[in-house]
């Protein structure tokens, strides 16, 4: 049903019921979901939990992911997509959009927009894409304070300490700050960017007990892995942060072209979504029901008079 009726709302917090999921067996599988569409289409697959990716977000807005959005941008889709599944979501905070108080205030807004999980990432302004070279890390002790801040802020958040530590400081570095991240509040730790089978099982014996986030983007440093492969070296959560915005960007942009080239959309109709199939991902026929349910027409009799 809709989310506007409230007893169909979930009775617990996005944070327990991201918790709940993290207690079940097998790996978490978190697909990336840029707005409220996919977010419905990926619930419709069976998944449990939701992923917002920073970079999927800002490119969706045609921008780069480099940190020039605000909390208040974020919490717009944080919002969309809890309310379109209402599934729990684990959100990129990037680094925190500032120091410790920034930091609490991201959490705070995050959680109260209904999301379950945030994860924070130990880079210096201007941030990169965890994929890229030349990023500049935090201090360890600054990026610790950050994490209980985080944690200090919320009430049932799960909060994942991200290290893009792997590729200047290496493995034995990383593994530092993951365990310095954990000491300060961190309810898991996500190891960016590692490159080899034996990397992500190492960190994976080096963090015993840690609850560990894998990233399986396209594209990047890390080959490919199923989800199982991943459950297998030791993870606890994977995500396919931009793979549903790879999709759409690719499938409007031969949209447009056979626009330009055909001068209309009639060779594109077997590519498109259906009016009854967007109709019944959206639930349009519940939300008319409700409406008709709790509002009804009054018809007027006889003139009014004066």
């Amino acid at each position: 049903m809709p989310y506007l009726v409230a007893a169909d709302l979930p009775s617990e917090s996005a944070g327990r019921r991201f918790r709940a999921l993290l207690r079940q067996p097998g790996i978490l599988q978190l697909p990336g979901a840029h707005n409220g569409m996919a977010a419905l289409q990926a619930k419709a697959a069976g998944f449990k939990g939701l992923y917002l990716s920073g970079a999927a977000m800002t490119a969706s807005m045609g921008l780069p992911d480099l940190g020039v959005i605000t909390v208040d941008e974020v919490a717009f889709f944080v919002r969309q997509i809890a309310r379109a599944s209402g599934l729990p979501l684990l959100v990129d905070g990037d680094t925190g959009y500032g120091e410790a108080l920034n930091v609490m205030h991201m959490v705070r807004v995050f959680e109260e927009a209904g999301a379950g999980a945030v994860h924070l990432e130990d880079q210096l302004l201007p941030k990169k894409c965890g994929h890229l070279n030349d990023k500049k890390l935090a201090d360890a002790g600054d990026m610790a304070a950050k994490v209980h801040a985080a944690a200090k802020a919320r009430r049932d958040l799960v909060v994942i300490a991200r290290t893009d530590a792997a590729a200047t400081e290496g493995l034995d570095g990383a593994v530092a700050r993951a365990r310095l991240y954990m000491e300060a509040g961190a309810d898991a730790i996500f190891p960016e960017a590692l490159n080899t089978t034996e990397m992500f099982r190492a960190f994976a014996e080096r963090m015993p007990g840690t609850p560990l986030l894998a990233n399986m983007t396209e594209f990047g440093k890390t080959p490919f892995f199923t989800a199982a492969e991943f459950a297998a070296m030791g993870y606890a959560m994977v995500i396919w942060p931009v793979s549903s915005l790879r999709v759409a960007n690719k499938a409007q942009e031969l949209l447009y072209a056979a626009i330009a080239r055909d001068g209309g959309t009639h060779k594109m109709i077997d590519r498109m979504q259906t009016r009854a199939e967007l109709y019944a991902t959206i639930g349009l026929h519940d939300y008319e029901a409700l409406d008709a349910s709790i509002v009804a027409t009054v018809i007027p009799e006889g003139m009014p008079q004066r």
